[in-house]
């Protein structure tokens, strides 16, 4: 433990003389990142032939891999999904991105979210805290391209860490603690962090730990650090989003329950 916490303090050390050697210089960076997630199909998946599956998983490769951008300075970062034509028709994923993360806005120092939303054409600008993790600082380090990395763990529930997503399960949780709420699944994290890039920056909904996360896993999802570029020769823009309703976390998922409850029970009507 005592040469695990040396090496973790000569590493922050290097990396703090390494960006205070020239003050006259903002330090800024950009990190790339790709996500895989698995394809889960239920019970309907076990009446599917291995042929029918990977048809579906092509089907779905624009939702199940993903490319981002984090850029990032000491305070702040903006994390946003780099586009991709859809591999079957050639056409964005239209019903995908009513569920999908918008413009991210992250501030480390003030603890601030701005996120812009579009649902069915309605644009938000979600203002909110950032959801506080409690991460459980690990032993294990492991080699990241360049970079030594530190594992740390934490337990989120999954409205915290996809609030802007929506499932049709979400309508079917019931209150089984009797508490007058529904129980909400829980998500357990894997990171990897470097104090090499000393910034409390993260991919997502990630972020907090001493060094940026370079690797996170959060349920069926991985996503993997490919470069980091710090300091570029153009400078870089880290500013919140603007336009749209101003709503919060919680109020985002109240409209979209809201509006896909109202979407099943048209529906339902109009099979009766």
């Amino acid at each position: 433990m005592k040469s695990l916490l040396l090496k973790f303090l000569s590493l922050s050390l290097i990396a703090l003389l390494s960006f205070k050697a020239d003050d006259t210089q903002t330090f800024q960076g950009k990190a790339y990142y790709f996500s895989k997630s698995k394809m889960q199909l239920g019970s309907w998946g076990a009446r599917m032939s291995e042929a029918q599956k990977k048809d579906v998983a092509a089907r779905l490769k624009n939702r199940l891999e993903k490319t981002y951008v984090l850029s990032f300075d000491k305070e702040a970062s903006v994390f946003k999904e780099e586009d991709k034509l859809d591999a079957i028709s050639g056409a964005t994923d239209s019903w995908g991105a009513n569920f999908t993360r918008g413009y991210q806005y992250k501030n480390v120092k003030n603890v601030a979210l701005v996120q812009s939303q579009e649902f069915y054409g309605k644009k938000f600008l979600v203002k909110d805290s950032l959801h506080t993790i409690d991460w459980k600082m690990g032993k294990e380090t492991k080699q990241i391209g360049q970079y030594t990395c530190f594992k740390a763990t934490a337990t989120v529930s999954q409205d915290d860490l996809a609030w802007y997503n929506f499932s049709w399960s979400d309508l079917r949780r019931k209150d089984e603690d009797g508490d007058g709420k529904p129980d909400v699944p829980m998500v357990e994290i894997e990171a990897w962090y470097s104090p090499q890039v000393p910034v409390s920056h993260g991919p997502a909904e990630f972020w907090g730990l001493p060094g940026l996360i370079l690797e996170v896993s959060a349920g069926d999802t991985t996503m993997l650090c490919s470069k980091i570029v710090i300091n570029p020769d153009e400078e870089i823009k880290i500013e919140a989003p603007k336009g749209g309703k101003e709503i919060t976390k919680s109020k985002y998922q109240e409209t979209i329950k809201g509006k896909m409850q109202e979407m099943m029970s048209n529906r339902g009507r109009r099979r009766g």
